[in-house]
């Protein structure tokens, strides 16, 4: 009896998984990899080396990706994808993220750091045991991408730039240390965000903040035009020192919290209300002429907010100058306070990280997931609202 060639060629497929050590975990290793291969090329509108006036985009290589299974695990090649990033679709409920978070319950456990917390945590996710050697491979991976996450070449302009910090609880030669990681984001001329580092930092200071800086120029980065964060000093004098010619904008949301410090209980929702009208006014003239207004009706009554309020006044209003850009995007820090909600609260099911390393990992993995999602969403600030500004700023 002839049998047909695809029928053939489907046997010798048998045939050679048979012959692997583990012949269904290998069939569903090379099944993944075709489907990966028919997902990308559809994404991108032609197969790999295929010439067509439908191309969308462009293959980059690949990178290796541990899938757990529950016939066992594999590594896969995923296509890497110059612009918009890929994730497999049968993945996408595997994040990275919670692949980091699984590694900190494993490290802990390697490191002797074994709490009822982290007990009760590891076994929700069905680790019972493991060994050093099993951490430090599946860690592997994840380092490199990590790396290569904070190493990237950027952009020599970012036209707003946003700073600040996660502070956790990490393990440092048996000694509990508050540490901070520096998050730093920003405007690509496009329109879209970008977390441009995510470096640790043991402590705060003019010095510290530069070296961040200069890494940041070291990568690519030349120039900002606004540089937007909360009042501390050092941060401030690295900003200054470090970008010639960009604007300081000081967080009105940290500003208020330093103003309303010195204001009684009792008061502080009616005196917040007054005080947000400040940043509410369609311009700047206006803003200044409202702030005087507070000035002159409190300054007696509440002293010390009011010295607060006019010491901080012209470094909160300067996002005015850029009148074209919806103010609430670039006043204050909001757009990294809601992302560094999202990572303390999943970090706070962690408590106290068993390294550095650890906590580096789990913090990058979530920054690239918000990254790439950044990247494939809609712009931030529009490009053409950025373009007319570069226009201006060319023509002073």
């Amino acid at each position: 009896m002839a049998y047909p060639k695809s029928t053939l060629s489907f046997e010798k497929m048998l045939l050679k998984f048979m012959s692997e050590p583990d012949p269904m975990l290998s069939m569903l290793e090379w099944l993944c990899h075709r489907m990966m291969d028919v997902e990308v090329a559809s994404k991108l509108g032609a197969s790999k080396n295929e010439h067509s006036d439908k191309r969308k985009g462009y293959l980059s290589g690949t990178r290796v990706r541990r899938f757990d299974t529950r016939m066992g695990t594999m590594y896969l090649l995923v296509p890497k994808v110059r612009k918009g990033g890929y994730v497999p679709f049968f993945v996408t409920e595997k994040k990275r993220s919670e692949q980091a978070l699984l590694q900190v319950v494993q490290e802990a456990f390697v490191n002797g750091i074994s709490t009822r917390k982290i007990e009760r945590l590891a076994q929700s996710l069905g680790i019972e045991s493991i060994s050093a050697s099993q951490v430090s491979e599946i860690n592997k991976e994840l380092n490199e991408q990590i790396k290569e996450f904070r190493e990237r070449k950027l952009n020599d302009t970012y036209p707003v730039i946003w700073i600040d910090a996660l502070y956790e609880k990490i393990r440092i030669d048996n000694h509990i240390n508050n540490m901070a990681v520096h998050v730093v984001c920003g405007i690509n001329l496009d329109g879209k965000r970008e977390i441009l580092a995510v470096e640790p930092m043991y402590e705060e200071s003019e010095e510290s903040y530069t070296a961040l800086f200069e890494n940041l120029k070291v990568r690519g980065l030349q120039s900002t035009w606004l540089a937007v964060s909360d009042a501390y000093q050092g941060l401030v004098a690295a900003i200054r020192k470090s970008f010639i010619g960009c604007s300081w904008q000081r967080c009105k949301v940290h500003f208020m919290r330093n103003i309303l410090a010195h204001i009684p209980g009792k008061e502080k929702e009616f005196f917040a209300a007054k005080l947000k009208q400040i940043w509410q006014q369609p311009d700047y003239d206006s803003a200044k002429r409202y702030a005087e207004m507070i000035i002159k009706e409190y300054e007696h009554r509440f002293f010390k907010a009011i010295e607060t309020l006019e010491n901080g006044l012209e470094d909160s209003l300067q996002y005015y100058q850029f009148p074209e850009i919806d103010s609430r995007k670039i006043s204050s820090t909001n757009t990294l306070e809601r992302l560094n909600k999202e990572i303390r609260r999943r970090s706070r099911v962690v408590g106290i990280f068993p390294s550095v390393d650890s906590y580096i990992r789990l913090v990058c993995c979530y920054m690239m997931e918000y990254s790439e999602d950044w990247e494939t969403a809609n712009c931030y600030i529009h490009k053409e609202i950025i373009q007319t500004i570069l226009t201006k700023r060319k023509a002073a």
